[in-house]
């Protein structure tokens, strides 16, 4: 993939999606700059996996647009690949793990031996190499949702887009994978979105957080996470900054007006100790 695809934003333009004669999202704009990391949070029924969709062109909208730099997305994109809440359903319990990742591939017209290189590449990466030749279903729920994220890179897409990614596993598991994530954000450079129901998972991982809320759902807040780079999951979630906005978020997604945002501290040292 060229540099100029990997550097191209995806933004959001009067979007509307209506099923029928009821409204879901509803004059909707945002713009994500690339190699950023945004979550997106609100209410249950908000449209948040509505817009997910649309962002990865699987669902088309009532009216407004959805564009990659220049080009519409109205169908699924080389460059934007998905990676589902349940694995479970996501991946195929019949195919090898090295086969489920490099399945996306066979399409792309990849030979059998490259596909089968890329799968293994992307397995190291998210922390799995050896397990190519075992089924999913002798993996933990962990595990396999690493698959399905090693999935999403070896169709070296430049924008991730996750719905609940970590929803089906523990709570350790999923303290692991959101640190993976943030590493192959940082590592590979690509735009990561994420759904997510989670608000201090959204604080942790996100340089913006976009809340929706409404009836139908538009943007309510639109808010900088000032926590820095390097996260750790106990630092940063002690720190008093974060406790901030998490509040700020729940506020909104209660239905509150957004207080003033404080100034963030001069320095903030997340480092461990």
């Amino acid at each position: 993939m060229s540099d100029s695809d990997r550097l191209a934003p995806l933004s959001v333009t009067g979007l509307h999606k209506s099923y029928g004669h009821h409204a879901v999202l509803a004059d909707l704009n945002l713009s994500v700059e690339p190699g950023s990391f945004v979550c997106i949070v609100g209410p249950s029924g908000a449209g948040k996996t509505t817009l997910l969709r649309c962002l990865s062109g699987l669902l088309a909208p009532t009216s407004g647009s959805v564009r990659y730099g220049d080009r519409p997305v109205n169908q699924p994109l080389a460059e934007i690949a998905v990676v589902f809440q349940d694995y479970r359903g996501s991946l195929l319990p019949w195919m090898r793990v090295r086969d489920n990742v490099a399945f996306p591939l066979e399409g792309r017209g990849v030979s059998r031996s490259a596909r089968r290189a890329r799968a293994d590449e992307c397995l190291a990466a998210v922390g799995l190499p050896g397990v190519g030749d075992k089924y999913p279903w002798q993996l933990s729920g962990g595990m396999q949702q690493r698959v399905a994220i090693a999935r999403g890179l070896a169709y070296d897409a430049a924008v991730l887009l996750m719905d609940e990614p970590f929803g089906s596993v523990d709570a350790q598991a999923r303290f692991d994978l959101e640190d993976l994530v943030l590493r192959l954000r940082r590592d590979l450079g690509i735009t990561v979105i994420v759904v997510t129901h989670d608000i201090d998972e959204a604080v942790y991982l996100g340089d913006r957080v976009i809340v929706l809320g409404g009836q139908p759902a538009t943007v309510i807040d639109n808010l900088t996470v000032d926590l820095g780079q390097d996260r750790d999951q106990i630092h940063t979630r002690a720190l008093p900054r974060f406790a901030e906005l998490r509040t700020r978020v729940l506020t909104r997604i209660r239905g509150g007006a957004a207080a003033p945002d404080p100034a963030p501290p001069a320095q903030l040292d997340v480092s461990r100790t």
